[in-house]
């Protein structure tokens, strides 16, 4: 995704050596002294377009401490959208927040940067060695874990090294001796910078050596303020504060003039600070917590969070933390399969992120600061993305989070000027970016499954008031027509397609509570996909306000302006997910629905097409992995009869779309999402329409997994033999017993027990096929 602007034992253990003894070359999960930390590698993704970072922090951490490479200019900013790319030659310093696989950037606070020797200002030029405090460094220096980074920075011979805690920053420099040491705090770079993108800044040093300050930004979410609060572990000999404003050396930009030098504070727009410490004999440790809120609630973070001076006791405590959190599923492969396989799940418990101070602070979407009662507050919402797999892998392994995100959701929906529940959120400002209405699936997935411990009347009276916002994305045309039109609103087929998703899913959680009148409202409302359809050409096609579809059409076509956010007529024609017989029916049946689905997967299509259209990326054919409306496509070869094509596809898609390397991700994780589908089809299982029950069944891409469920149960998943020539699913059995639908209800998952399949060489044509095999398998709104 790209986002723009706009107005998610026992019996385990002899099951393993059993297959352990089928499959010499497959190793059950990890030395358990270690944990499946240890399984994991963050440099996955840090290259081509996956966007993730590959720094310190800690599961749904606030801190996000990783090196940055370059924050280049919004023109060019889409690749550093993490701060990070890993061909970069050169290391400008580590900052304390990041996206993790965004589209859109924004971020990068508080960069600081270790030097020794003669002190520079700007962060120079990569390409010329010595013109900035900037270094180079080497990946072989690199120590990149989960919940640990480190890294030499070989123009200066300092070693650095990053470990976080939930609201904290630990980082831990080695100095050559007897080389004067400094670190130097930057508060003008910020990830998407432009001139002038700072809108103001402060900068003091405390009597007792704590340095603190914020800045005001007038990035992605325009006039977002961020405080910090940072220490030392050993005195300062001297320091100087600057504001560079009249310098014109920083990207341009100048501002009204120059200050002096100051050693206590500095005001401005441009502020930089040196702290001296002379030749230094042990290593140098620096913690910085942040606060959204003020410098007080930032002290106050770091004084709870972030007492003593022990580096190594922060990263083991981070490295607990990760065990304890990937602990959820044990995975038995081979090495490459379980780095897959613990990478995507590391990869899926980043985001939302805290975004809270201790004493319950935190700021919403009215900018004004607002206290937490009872929960805790979470952000950084890419809601056009994680409610498609992100957070229903929340809802299964962590309930007890998705509740907390419930809370966060329904208090950002009372702080909004407009009432309504965030689109595109971070530290708990609105972004706008996007299309639909996708908190109200993530709730109502939530609530469907049985994750309860919020208030459902306003979580429900908050979905309403945003599916009835009529300024929002045009709503208000949809809501009288029952359609966008396109001659009032871009990309109105995709808006049409989602809302009618979305009002589904507030239809299921309002029957689940016996709201009858608005179920009817909505469930209706759901019927509206039908209003994109065009017969004629069998693709989904805007219309105009006078019910007519727009001319000219070419389903090939993609841009912002065309009827599709971030695709075309090939892939968004698929997206009826509450409503796959219906769709199946309106292509012509099931054998014209699946001849269609492999013409998405087997057409000859030039990438060269969508260079204008960065998210479109991971190409098989139309089939785009690398962007999410392509997400579920797949899968619905299972609704048709044809699951054993679902299988295939799937083995199509794993296999040339994720891999152990750094460039190994097709496109942007989009904060877990890309990830989350790994994960779940590396399960077995995906859920093609949350918030209903159920899951599609395709076929696992892992031996065996034990899911540890929250209630204290356990659900394996296992298949044999699982290698490239066993590739389509023979028969499935759930509990012992034949399993001859092609889905799995939530239910079952929740009570434990072993899915098992038997994989085999060639398809099995008739498992799946028939009507009462799929899942909804009626359509709910006739023809």
């Amino acid at each position: 995704m790209i986002v723009r602007l706009r107005g998610v034992l026992p019996s385990l253990l002899g099951a393993a050596l059993g297959i352990a003894a089928m499959m010499p070359a497959v190793a059950w999960g990890t030395d358990q002294a270690r944990g499946h930390a240890a399984e994991v590698d963050p440099r996955i993704g840090t290259g081509g377009d996956g966007h993730t970072f590959p720094g310190a922090t800690v599961p749904f951490g606030m801190i996000q401490l990783s090196p940055d490479t370059a924050m280049p200019d919004f023109k060019h900013a889409y690749k550093w959208a993490a701060g990070y790319q890993y061909g970069d030659p050169t290391i400008m310093g580590f900052s304390h927040t990041h996206f993790s696989g965004s589209g859109h950037s924004d971020l990068g606070d508080v960069l600081v940067m270790p030097i020794t020797g003669d002190v520079k200002l700007e962060p120079g030029d990569a390409s010329k060695p010595g013109s900035g405090y900037r270094s180079r460094f080497s990946h072989d220096s690199e120590v990149v874990q989960a919940g640990y980074y480190a890294v030499t920075l070989s123009d200066y011979g300092v070693r650095a090294e990053l470990t976080a805690g939930r609201r904290i920053g630990w980082h831990r420099y080695t100095f050559p001796a007897n080389k004067p040491a400094h670190v130097l705090l930057d508060l003008r770079p910020s990830i998407y910078d432009y001139p002038g993108k700072v809108l103001w800044a402060n900068l003091r040093v405390h009597p007792d050596g704590t340095v603190t300050g914020c800045r005001t930004t007038r990035g992605w979410a325009p006039g977002r303020e961020l405080c910090f609060a940072l220490r030392f572990s050993q005195p300062m000999t001297s320091r100087e504060l600057y504001n560079r404003e009249a310098d014109v050396v920083y990207k341009g930009f100048a501002g009204p003039g120059n200050q002096p030098e100051d050693q206590q504070a500095q005001n401005g727009r441009a502020l930089v600070g040196v702290f001296d410490f002379g030749a230094l004999k042990q290593p140098l440790e620096v913690k910085v917590a942040i606060s959204p809120v003020n410098e007080a609630n930032a002290i106050a973070n770091l004084d709870q969070d972030g007492a003593g001076w022990d580096f190594d006791a922060r990263r083991t405590e981070a490295t607990a933390a990760w065990n304890k959190a990937l602990s959820v599923i044990d995975v038995a492969g081979t090495s490459t399969q379980r780095t897959g396989f613990y990478t995507s799940l590391y990869h899926a418990m980043l985001a939302p992120t805290l975004s809270m101070d201790v004493n319950g602070d935190y700021r919403g979407p009215d900018h004004q600061v607002h206290r937490a009662d009872g929960f805790e507050f979470y952000s950084s919402w890419s809601m056009w993305d994680v409610y498609r797999a992100e957070e229903p892998l929340m809802v299964l392994l962590r309930p007890d989070l998705s509740t907390q995100f419930i809370h966060s959701l329904i208090a950002a929906q009372q702080a909004s000027p407009f009432g309504i529940l965030p689109v595109w959120a971070y530290q708990g400002l609105e972004t706008w970016c996007m299309i639909g209405y996708h908190a109200v699936p993530v709730i109502a997935d939530a609530y469907i499954k049985g994750v309860r411990g919020f208030d459902a009347d306003k979580a429900l009276a908050a979905m309403v008031a945003s599916a009835t916002y009529g300024p929002y994305g045009d709503l208000a045309d949809y809501m009288k027509l029952g359609y966008v039109p396109i001659d009032k609103e871009v990309e109105a087929a995709s808006k049409t397609l989602e809302y009618a998703y979305d009002d589904w899913s507030l239809a299921q959680m309002a029957k689940a509570m016996g709201k009858t009148a608005i179920a009817t409202t909505f469930d209706q409302r759901a019927g509206s996909w039908r209003n994109a359809w065009d017969p004629k050409t069998g693709f989904m096609r805007a219309k105009l306000s006078n019910g007519q579809f727009r001319e000219p059409f070419d389903p090939a076509f993609a841009g912002y302006g065309s009827d599709y956010t971030e695709g075309n007529a090939w892939q968004y024609s698929w997206y009826v997910p509450q409503d796959a017989a219906g769709l199946i029916s309106a292509m012509g049946g099931d054998a014209r629905f699946v001849s269609k689905l492999d013409q998405v997967f087997d057409a000859k299509v030039d990438p060269a097409q969508f260079k204008n259209v960065e998210d479109i990326t991971g190409l098989i054919g139309w089939y785009a992995h690398g962007n999410e409306p392509s997400h579920h496509i797949a899968y619905l070869y299972d609704y048709a009869g044809a699951p054993w094509k679902t299988q295939q596809r799937l083995k199509q898609i794993m296999d040339s779309q994720y891999a152990t390397r750094p460039d190994g991700l097709a496109g942007n994780d989009d904060l877990g999402q890309m990830s989350a589908w790994y994960v779940f089809t590396a399960l077995g299982f995906y859920p093609v329409t949350p918030a209903s029950d159920e899951y599609a069944i395709g076929r696992p891409f892992v031996p065996h997994a034990a899911i540890h469920l929250s209630n204290g149960h356990t659900f394996t998943v296992s298949a044999a033999p699982l290698d490239d020539a066993h590739p389509y699913v023979g028969a499935v059995t759930l509990n012992g017993k034949p399993l001859d639908r092609v889905y799995l209800h939530h239910a079952e998952i929740l009570a434990g027990g072993e899915l098992h399949f038997s994989m085999q060489a060639e398809p099995n044509k008739d498992w799946g096929k028939g009507d009462a095999a799929r899942a909804a398998a009626m359509s709910r709104y006739g023809e």
